[in-house]
């Protein structure tokens, strides 16, 4: 439905009231609702599920000092909204230091397979192998807490960090990562028709975050030239 601008808003709900346009707040939000003359907000989508029989590992990056790319990875889940799929599944692995997104999947459910897809992605950007060095750090969805993920990490000696609760900002930065491709390069733009285009888009983004836009914490930086050392 395209939006409407308040005066044309206002002449057409005249047209239909006439002169009997006198009405409280709540009875006019009611009369726009019934009408279909405002855009309801969509209910919002949870990724996270903490409920669940795995291990819950302790915060391992509360207090610490990050200084060095993959020192911490920070990993996170969001949803994409399609016209003709519904909705569709990021999965983001992000360098804490550089602020690189590192690993990324575009999936159609939340299935532990595509999380580690994300997770394999990064591994190979970091030179695969030992990684003893790096802290995995993310909330405590079962996608992250489950055995075959957790095995993944332990297989290249990562340690594993998880948020304390359910607060975003103890996974502030990939929530901050999430943010900024979402609302600078995906929700500015009309809702992508399908899960390939949505993969586009996300792709284009990424590219665009990574090797494009500065950040001022990285003095002015592109995240991939601090990971890269250009």
């Amino acid at each position: 439905m395209p939006v409407i601008g308040g005066l044309k808003l206002y002449a057409l709900i005249h047209a239909i009231l006439g002169d009997t346009l006198h009405m409280g707040r709540d009875k006019f939000l009611h009369f726009l609702r019934k009408h279909r003359l405002i855009i309801l907000p969509r209910k919002p989508r949870h990724t996270t599920n903490s409920k669940h029989v795995y291990l819950k590992y302790p915060n391992l990056i509360k207090d610490l000092t990050i200084s060095t790319i993959n020192q911490v990875w920070v990993s996170d889940i969001t949803y994409i909204y399609t016209q003709e799929d519904g909705f569709c599944y990021l999965h983001l692995v992000t360098d804490a230091f550089s602020r690189m997104i590192i690993g990324y999947t575009v999936s159609a459910t939340l299935e532990a397979k595509y999380t580690i897809q994300a997770l394999h992605q990064a591994i190979a950007n970091a030179g695969g192998g030992n990684l003893c060095g790096t802290i995995h750090h993310s909330d405590r969805g079962l996608q992250y807490a489950c055995d075959a993920y957790t095995m993944v990490l332990q297989s290249h000696h990562i340690r594993i960090s998880m948020t304390e609760d359910s607060n975003p900002t103890d996974n502030g930065l990939a929530e901050r990562v999430n943010g900024i491709i979402k609302g600078e390069f995906i929700e500015t733009l009309p809702s992508p028709k399908n899960r390939y285009e949505a993969q586009m888009l996300v792709e284009h983004a990424i590219d665009i975050y990574n090797n494009v836009r500065p950040h001022l914490k990285l003095n002015m930086q592109t995240p991939s030239s601090v990971y890269w050392k250009k």
